[in-house]
């Protein structure tokens, strides 16, 4: 993998696409187990998990749905502050096994402020996966179920995480260059 470089930055090869996929696949192992006979209700965070669901819902044996939400905090490579939901959910959860779908969780303020609304809909159980977390970065506690890659507090890109909208198609992780 070479680096590459998108709005002026250089980001330099982290994990690759095997790996990625590799996770992704032992997830889908781990939630068929947990979820077989059930019949789970995935809610993927646009936009960056579009990738993460659609590659593991390719692995699901188990029967299951998906919904789509918008969540945002981030501005170029910092988090504003301030959860902004585009999309709402449309589908009712009540009484529901729900596995909330992530790319990332860094300081967890965008999915920690999200969880109230789903738990007062009363779903039988909730659980997050996420693709990658920081817990180097995490300031709002998060009860996070299922993680395929702890990662440092460094800036990441590719595979449906973008920097200013660019780098999402990228198949690989790639991590912002140090100067």
């Amino acid at each position: 993998m070479a680096t590459v470089k998108v709005h002026e930055k250089v980001f330099v090869p982290y994990l690759s696409s095997e790996e990625i996929i590799a996770k992704v696949k032992e997830l889908a192992e781990i939630l068929n187990k947990d979820y077989a006979g059930k019949k789970p209700l995935f809610i993927a965070v646009l936009n960056g998990s579009f990738m993460f669901a659609a590659d593991l819902f390719k692995y699901l044996t188990i029967d299951a749905e998906i919904c789509f939400i918008k969540l945002a905090s981030y501005k170029g490579t910092k988090s504003t502050g301030h959860v902004i939901t585009a999309i709402g959910l449309d589908t009712d959860i009540t009484g529901r096994e729900i596995i909330i779908l992530e790319d990332i969780i860094d300081t967890g303020k965008t999915i920690n402020q999200f969880l109230p609304q789903l738990y007062n809909q009363q779903p039988a159980s909730l659980k997050i996966a996420v693709l990658l977390h920081k817990p180097e970065a995490t300031i709002f506690p998060v009860p996070i179920d299922y993680i395929c890659f702890t990662i440092p507090n460094k800036f990441v890109l590719g595979y449906g995480l973008d920097y200013d909208g660019l780098g999402r198609n990228l198949a690989q992780l790639y991590q912002l260059k140090e100067d």
